[in-house]
């Protein structure tokens, strides 16, 4: 017996195909790999080696169940959560995704815009095709958080932590899980390099391999990166292979900024990470892009959750395309989830209009999954509300 046919896996598209206005994320995907570079699309859209982890994120919530009370009134349902201690509309927030521009001209800045007006957190990358002090002025009232590399020049890690600092942003979000750069095949077979027009926005005053980011700007670097990608070039001879727990208290040291560790998938990271007084965990392989083979986001975070025991806010990316992965998320114990690529996709779409109706598609997905749940505030989504289809088959 075949399995139901749905808008992600129909045979024959439907009339409208990825159409001017794509209701599902599914939709907008297809638009982006319709219409983006290959170069662009790719890039974004790929994971490391045979690409099973980024299977198994979008896999592991289709095998979570959602278990349904009835006869409660859900006629008034508020998303309405708190991050950091910072109201926003809904635990549905932007996650750090690189070159922005690559989508669309507006690039980053269309996206601190639509995240402003949707009231939610932007988190901001290193990476930027945009400075982040313009990333801020395109919208000045939003909420952001800027997600940090550590540079083996530790005066260029600094000067970024200070103008986080200056413009506005809350937290630094500390990637971890990047001492070097996972193998990325479909970048490796396109040679993949930052458009010569573009730049990496965070680094013009500093100039050189920074300012050039993948860019093969010369003979030399062209020649090291025929046999493969110019982003793992520009991470081997920049960013700090060394990077230890040592140095999340250094960071504490030198920023005023909240401090999350991004890229934590254990309960033993989980568990320094607290030993540490971060301010907040957040459980993310990389969108699939390091280490090949590793479990989905949300198949770890229940044991993380428990192990942390409230003692910093839990969060988590990978996989999430439907308002019913956000509900799972929430009721297994993440404050909130980030979302990468569905932003990217609505970007590359319609700018800013896009990444606003993302938004808005898995925010209405998950009020309505509220609503048909029996859940009528975030904090009413208990873990009680998911259970394993595996348990389900044990009976039978």
């Amino acid at each position: 017996m075949s399995a139901p046919v749905g808008p992600v896996n129909e045979q024959y598209p439907t009339v409208n195909k990825s159409g001017p206005a794509p209701v599902n994320i599914a939709e907008y995907e297809r638009f982006a790999q319709d219409n983006l570079p290959r170069n662009a699309f790719d890039y974004y859209a790929s994971g490391s080696n045979d690409m099973i982890t980024l299977r198994e994120n979008r896999e592991a919530f289709q095998r979570l169940r959602v278990m349904p009370r009835a006869l409660i009134d859900v006629s008034i349902v508020n998303t309405e959560t708190t991050i950091l201690g910072v109201k926003v509309a809904s635990p549905i927030c932007i996650a750090p995704t690189a070159m922005q521009k690559m989508a669309h001209p507006d690039g980053e800045l269309a996206t601190s815009r639509a995240a402003a007006a949707s009231n939610t957190l932007m988190t901001l990358s290193s990476w930027s095709t945009t400075a982040l002090e313009e990333v801020a002025a395109a919208a000045p009232s939003g909420y952001r958080w800027f997600q940090l590399y550590v540079y083996k020049d530790r005066a260029v890690t600094l000067d970024l932590i200070r103008r986080a600092e200056k413009a506005g942003y809350k937290a630094l979000a500390v990637t971890v899980d990047t001492p070097v750069l996972g193998r990325r095949e479909a970048d490796i077979k396109n040679r993949f390099s930052l458009p010569s027009h573009l730049t990496m926005g965070n680094f013009t005053a500093v100039g050189g391999a920074h300012a050039n980011g993948t860019k093969k700007s010369s003979k030399a670097e062209s020649d090291a990166a025929a046999n493969g990608s110019s982003l793992s070039s520009y991470v081997a001879s920049l960013i700090d292979k060394t990077l230890t727990w040592e140095d999340i208290k250094w960071l504490r040291k030198n920023s005023t900024l909240q401090i999350v560790v991004k890229g934590i998938m254990t309960v033993e990271d989980a568990l320094k990470a607290v030993e540490h007084r971060v301010d907040g965990i957040w459980v993310s392989n990389h969108g699939a892009r390091q280490l090949d083979t590793t479990p989905a986001t949300i198949e770890v975070l229940p044991e993380i959750v428990r192990a942390v025991n409230n003692r910093v806010e839990v969060y988590l990316d990978g996989g999430i395309t439907r308002g019913t992965d956000v509900l799972k998320a929430v009721s297994l114990g993440a404050r909130a989830v980030f979302i990468g690529r569905p932003v990217l996709w609505g970007l590359s779409h319609s700018g800013d209009a896009g990444v606003g109706h993302v938004l808005q598609l898995l925010n209405d997905e998950l009020v309505l999954a509220m609503r048909l749940s029996g859940a009528t505030s975030i904090k009413e989504i208990k873990p009680s509300l998911v259970r394993s289809a595996l348990s389900f088959q044990s009976k039978l």
